[in-house]
């Protein structure tokens, strides 16, 4: 008998090698606790074959405030493309777009690194930062499902597209303005709506997430942080473009 965890994974993996949706009923009642969730991630990544390396070099990070829990998710490297992208010929069960700042790790960081992360010293551990989009997809029919289910499916990942790099510098987030723009609508434009307030408050509780195991997270790393407008639907055939004043950009066809 499939344990939990398996049996979602199981799931999830016919639902990416199908390229369709499942239910989610049946499985709602199957994880209690976000070990088990995470637990799915891993078995999914290793029955696909996502990774050749022990730390995926690109992940996910966020939540809905300071005082919320954080969730974080590998993502598979065949789904990072450079801007601009192309993914037109990809298969998504839906296309919810977020514009994000990524950032990047300067260093490797061991477990004993991370449980004596000083956040006040956050720059000295990253080399650069970007403008991402995040193409938010579900597995799960009607993208109906408990958070627990939702977190083991890469916390609703479809694929991520990443602008140029440049250094990371000191910015005034609260007044960081941001435009998307979907197709030939008219942008949208966002201001300090950022829900961490800062983009790499988050990476000491990612950070202890990764190497809660003891692998050692290398330099090169990258982790988009979350979405500043929201989530916007998108069609396909439109070109998606995130515009962040004084970063970059990033743009994806989809």
């Amino acid at each position: 008998m499939s344990t939990p965890v398996q049996a979602v994974a199981e799931a999830l993996v016919a639902a990416h090698r199908q390229q369709r949706t499942v239910a989610a009923a049946p499985f709602e009642s199957l994880l209690q606790e976000a070990g088990q969730a995470y637990a799915v991630q891993e078995e999914v990544a290793r029955t696909m074959r996502w990774f050749d390396r022990p730390v995926p070099q690109h992940w996910k990070s966020g939540g809905p405030s300071r005082t919320g829990t954080l969730t974080h998710a590998g993502l598979p490297p065949q789904h990072v493309w450079a801007s601009p992208a192309d993914a037109s010929g990809t298969h998504f069960n839906w296309r919810l777009i977020e514009a994000e700042v990524a950032v990047r790790l300067a260093r490797d960081v061991s477990p004993a690194d991370a449980q004596a992360f000083d956040a006040a010293r956050t720059a000295q551990w990253l080399d650069g930062m970007t403008v991402s989009i995040e193409i938010v997809d579900s597995r799960w029919e009607n993208r109906a499902a408990s958070a627990l289910l939702k977190l083991a499916d890469l916390q609703s990942h479809g694929a991520l597209v990443l602008g140029q790099w440049r250094p990371l510098e000191a910015r005034d987030w609260a007044q960081q303005a941001c435009t998307v723009q979907i197709g030939t609508a008219a942008p949208q434009s966002f201001r300090g709506t950022y829900a961490l307030g800062d983009p790499v408050w988050l990476l000491p509780t990612w950070l202890r997430h990764v190497t809660r195991q003891g692998a050692t997270v290398p330099r090169g790393t990258v982790i988009t942080t979350g979405t500043w407008c929201g989530m916007l639907e998108a069609k396909p055939g439109e070109k998606v473009m995130a515009v962040f004043e004084g970063i970059g950009e990033a743009e994806v066809q989809l």
